[in-house]
């Protein structure tokens, strides 16, 4: 038992330690003039092409299933893959990778937020308090505790489309609870792949007829082999398995490393410095997970 819970942890650490690794080959990304969207319509147009044999089979076997249920896997593609990797990606040309990660790290918050409006999960007072004490973290860092950038609306536009990824993937993720599935979850992830795609190409033409080419160098390729075969790929199977290894409460625990490997990564390599108004963004942060995670009380 102990060496199967310390390969589930390798698995997630890996994980999470690959998804830090996003936000700094995504600001990498920028100082190289990688157009964004572009550089999410590559990642995930190679990723569901490596799939594509291990699914094929079940892609056409459960093809009735699939279309008969399209609407809802074109949400969720619209969510995680058109809009959330892209907004991130986009947010990282104009924002720090630490504000990034600070405010990707609220989502486990919104998903319940979210998931109790759309009635798929209740919820209780704790987390309620938990919603608005994460909302006002993120509050701090947007407005970096300065209330002339307040008074003056004088936002970084990174911020505030981070805001819009974080909302994005919490949706999607609320609406993944809410169904059991008669498909694998790799096929299922080639089916999310292939819907966002659909809606990510008018995205990527846009940008490349206003100008905004790749320019087919080493760092577009170094970038786009790490995007794809360790955020992509590699954190996904591990998440599954360590989910399966050790169930999906104590894996959820291990996304919250993801403002301590981005925010220390992004301090080394861009050398961002940890200001106060992060110290207080965090604080809300952890406090607002902390509780959203608690039981209602006992009557």
């Amino acid at each position: 038992m102990t060496n199967k819970n310390n390969l589930a942890y390798l698995l997630l650490l890996l994980t999470t330690l690959f998804w830090s690794g996003n936000f700094i080959v995504g600001k990498a990304a920028s100082t190289y003039d990688i157009p964004p969207f572009s550089l999410n319509f590559y990642r995930w147009f190679f990723a569901g092409l490596i799939l594509l044999p291990f699914t094929i089979k079940e892609l056409v076997k459960k093809k009735d299933y699939i279309f008969k249920n399209i609407g809802f896997f074109v949400v969720l593609g619209i969510t995680s893959i058109t809009i959330f990797n892209s907004i991130v990606y986009y947010s990282l040309y104009y924002t720090q990778v630490i504000n990034g990660v600070l405010m990707i790290s609220t989502i486990p918050v919104w998903i319940i937020f979210i998931s109790s409006i759309l009635n798929i999960e209740k919820t209780n007072i704790f987390q309620i308090i938990g919603v608005l004490l994460s909302l006002t973290g993120v509050i701090f860092i947007i407005t970096k505790a300065d209330i002339e950038i307040i008074k003056n609306l004088n936002f970084n536009k990174g911020d505030l489309t981070m805001v819009i990824a974080m909302f994005s993937w919490a949706i999607y993720s609320a609406l993944l609870k809410k169904k059991t599935y008669e498909i694998s979850q790799i096929t299922l992830l080639e089916v999310v792949i292939i819907t966002g795609l659909i809606f990510l190409f008018p995205i990527y033409f846009i940008e490349m007829n206003l100008g905004y080419l790749i320019k087919l160098e080493k760092p577009f390729f170094l970038t786009l082999t790490y995007v794809v075969l360790f955020p992509g790929l590699a954190s996904f199977f591990f998440w599954i398995k360590g989910i399966a290894m050790i169930g999906a409460n104590r894996a959820g625990a291990f996304l919250h490393l993801m403002p301590i490997f981005g925010a220390i990564m992004a301090m080394i390599i861009f050398d961002e410095k940890f200001m106060f108004y992060h110290f207080l963004g965090a604080a809300f942060i952890i406090t607002g997970i902390i509780l959203s995670n608690k039981k209602s009380l006992k009557k």
